[in-house]
C-alpha cells in the first residue's frame, strides 16, 4: 500500500530469480556480482529457498543491499517449483533466471537490456554462459559451453539451447499463477522448456554480450557424483520430451564432431588438453550412466 504523499515504487525492468537448495556458500558471489552491475537497468532479486537444511544466512538480508532483495521459503519441492514461486512474487517486466553459483559480468544486465529493447519481436533470451577458469573442472566446462553454444547458434541469431543459469523471458509470455516450469521434471527442466518452445516454433535469441560465468567448485570426482544423481532425476523430463516428438539431444555423429572441435581448441597447451580429457571422462560417465539407467527402467517396466 502506498501512503499519501508517497509515489508508487518503480517497476523494475528485471526480476532476477535465484532458486537455492543448500547453495548459500556460492550465493554470496552471485549477489556481489549483481551489486557491481553498471548503472542503467533496474532490477530486483528474489531468492527462493527450496527447503534448505540451513536457513538463509545474514548476507541474503536485503536491508543493506543497493537493490531490492527478498527471500522466500518453501518446503522442499524441487527447483522448478521454487522458480514458479519466485515468478508469482516478481514484479519485473522481464524475468531472469540464474543459479546460485553464477557470476555476472559488470555489463551483463546493460547488454541484455539493450538486446531486449532492440528486439521487440523476441520474447525469450539466452545469455552466454561461460565457465570459471580457476579450476580444471571449470576449464572443461568452459570448453564445453563455448563449443556447444556456437554449434547450436542459428543463422538468424536464435539458439537451439536453453540454460537457466542465464535465461530471460518477457513477463507477458508467462502465466504468473501457473508458473513456467513443470514441477514433475526435477532436473532438465530447462531442456523441457526448450522442447516446449521448439514445439511452438520459437527459440531464444542469443545475447553474446550478456555473459554469466557458471562457477564449478567441485572436483572431478564430485562432478561425476553429481552427474550420477542428475541422470537419475532427469529421466522424467526426457520421457516428457520424447512424448512430444521433439529432437533435443545431439546425435552420436554430432557429439563426435563437437569433441573433435573441442580438441582443436584445447590442444594448444597442456592445461587445455587436460581440460579436454576431463570433459571426455565426464561425458563418457554420463553416457554409461544414462544407458544403464534406461536399461534398468526398461527391465523394470517389462517385469511390471
Amino acid at each position: 500500500m502506498v501512503e499519501p504523499g508517497q509515489s508508487a515504487p518503480e517497476t523494475p525492468l528485471f526480476s532476477i530469480i535465484v532458486a537455492v537448495y543448500n547453495d548459500w556458500a556460492m550465493l554470496e558471489g552471485c549477489l556481489q556480482s549483481l551489486a557491481g552491475q553498471s548503472p542503467g537497468a533496474s532490477f530486483e532479486v528474489i531468492i527462493v529457498d527450496d527447503g534448505s537444511l540451513e536457513t538463509a544466512p545474514k548476507f541474503s538480508d536485503g536491508a543493506k543491499r543497493s537493490y531490492p532483495l527478498k527471500v522466500i521459503r518453501q518446503s522442499h519441492a524441487g527447483i522448478p517449483a521454487a522458480r514458479n514461486l519466485g515468478i508469482r512474487n516478481s514484479q519485473g517486466a522481464v524475468l531472469l533466471f540464474v543459479d546460485a553459483d553464477c557470476r555476472f559480468r559488470s555489463n551483463t544486465l546493460g547488454s541484455l537490456s539493450s538486446a531486449i529493447a532492440a528486439s521487440p519481436e523476441h520474447d525469450y533470451f539466452q545469455l552466454r554462459i561461460e565457465g570459471n577458469l580457476s579450476t580444471l573442472a571449470g576449464r572443461a566446462e568452459e570448453l564445453r559451453l563455448i563449443t556447444f553454444q556456437n554449434h547450436m547458434l542459428q543463422p538468424d541469431g536464435r539458439i537451439r539451447y536453453l540454460n537457466t543459469a542465464g535465461f530471460a523471458i518477457r513477463r507477458r509470455k508467462v502465466n504468473i499463477e501457473a508458473g513456467m516450469f513443470d514441477p514433475v521434471a526435477l532436473r532438465a527442466e530447462d531442456t523441457l522448456l526448450l522442447a516446449n518452445l521448439m514445439q511452438r516454433g520459437e527459440l531464444p535469441l542469443f545475447v553474446p554480450d550478456a555473459v554469466v560465468e557458471h562457477a564449478i567448485s567441485l572436483s572431478l570426482i564430485g562432478c561425476i557424483r553429481k552427474d550420477i544423481r542428475t541422470v537419475r532425476l532427469e529421466g522424467k523430463a526426457y520421457d516428457m520430451i520424447a512424448a512430444k516428438g521433439v529432437k533435443i539431444r545431439v546425435s552420436h555423429r554430432e557429439r563426435l564432431r563437437l569433441l573433435l572441435s573441442m580438441w582443436r581448441t584445447a590442444s594448444q597447451d597442456s592445461i587445455g588438453r587436460s581440460a579436454w580429457f576431463v570433459l571426455v571422462i565426464r561425458q563418457a560417465f554420463q553416457r554409461v550412466i544414462s544407458f544403464g539407467y534406461q536399461f534398468l527402467r526398461g527391465g523394470l517396466a517389462a517385469n511390471a
